[in-house]
């Protein structure tokens, strides 16, 4: 660790230890104050973003040989789609759109055979829940930097926010992840469409943190510099829910 990530790492440390003020001061200087810093949680939230910003940056989630693929993946319970829903999986979700907007020069709707159509990578990760449950899987998709950079984000930009289709079901990450060559606009899983149990057709995967953070059947991102004006501006569902935005791992 250089001698400026170290004093940038001990900054936020005693900024979290401070209170909630003081984090808000000094991390908030770095660029290390998670959108839910005000909560109950908020100085421990604070120094566990600032050290992994700091420590993982461009960190990989650990990726698996096929052999490791789970026989029977896990798909959490969901409650029964919505009408919508219903109409698009009806048509072969060919009018499934992903709308990116916010902070970039092009504002966009994707189809699923525009995505197709983006450059495609495939990774064996493991989806961990917090609930103590996992699985390994292939996820295939496009990368979602090559999605940003197709609608031309703006330097300015801090969070891509991304929503369900499903309401009130929405989340959002830092460029770090937004921009990491791991956090995918998932399609197809295990060498075939992506099953509607386990978000098709479009899932963002962000393996490198916890499983909630991978939204499913998403419909909408939008490009910001805060997260003030979205929710209760506390950066997500989640830490609404009382967990908490940040869910690295």
């Amino acid at each position: 660790m250089s001698n400026i990530s170290r004093r940038k790492f001990l900054t936020a440390g005693l900024a979290a230890t401070a209170g909630v003020a003081g984090a808000a001061a000094l991390a908030g200087h770095y660029q290390l104050l998670p959108p839910d810093w005000r909560g109950p949680y908020g100085p421990g939230e604070t120094l566990t973003y600032a050290a992994q910003r700091l420590l993982t940056r461009h960190s990989n989630a650990r990726e698996f040989p096929r052999s490791m693929i789970s026989k029977v993946p896990f798909a959490n319970e969901l409650a029964p789609p919505n009408d919508n829903f219903k109409r698009l999986q009806a048509g072969g979700f060919t009018d499934w759109r992903l709308t990116v907007d916010g902070m970039v020069s092009h504002p966009t709707s994707f189809s699923v055979a525009d995505l197709k159509a983006l450059p495609r990578h495939s990774q064996i990760t493991e989806v961990v829940c917090e609930e103590g449950w996992s699985y390994v899987a292939e996820w295939i998709g496009t990368p979602l930097y090559e999605v940003l950079n197709a609608v031309g984000f703006l330097p300015q930009a801090r969070y891509a926010a991304y929503f369900s289709i499903e309401p009130d079901w929405w989340e959002s990450v830092d460029m770090a992840d937004a921009l990491h060559p791991q956090t995918l606009v998932t399609y197809a899983m295990n060498d075939s469409d992506l099953p509607v149990p386990f978000g098709g057709p479009l899932r963002l995967r962000v393996p490198r943190q916890l499983g909630y953070k991978s939204v499913k059947f998403i419909t909408r991102l939008t490009v910001t510099d805060s997260m003030k004006k979205f929710g209760k501006g506390l950066g997500s569902s989640s830490p609404e829910a009382g967990y908490a935005w940040y869910a690295g791992i």
